[in-house]
């Protein structure tokens, strides 16, 4: 079973969130604590904080992003 397409925007924003938390928090872990004992616990608590605040930022970060990038790249011409 699928989400309906009405949906789209919200469960975009979800994986898109999602994802980039994980790979965000887990650079940034690395980064300041190094490979340290017990870092996939660190990693996984500042991976649900970054989410938490990284989907309502996606929902409503992105419709500013649409319209930024309308503004500078061309539409493509229509083929006849």
């Amino acid at each position: 079973m699928k989400i309906p397409a009405k949906h789209t925007q919200i469960v975009f924003a979800f994986f898109m969130s999602l994802m980039m938390a994980f790979i965000m928090s887990g650079v940034l872990t690395l980064v300041n604590l190094g490979p340290i004992t017990g870092f996939f616990g660190k990693w996984m608590h500042g991976f649900s904080v970054a989410w938490i605040c990284a989907f309502p930022t996606v929902l409503l970060v992105a419709p500013i992003a649409r319209r930024l990038v309308a503004a500078v790249v061309e539409t493509p011409i229509a083929p006849k």
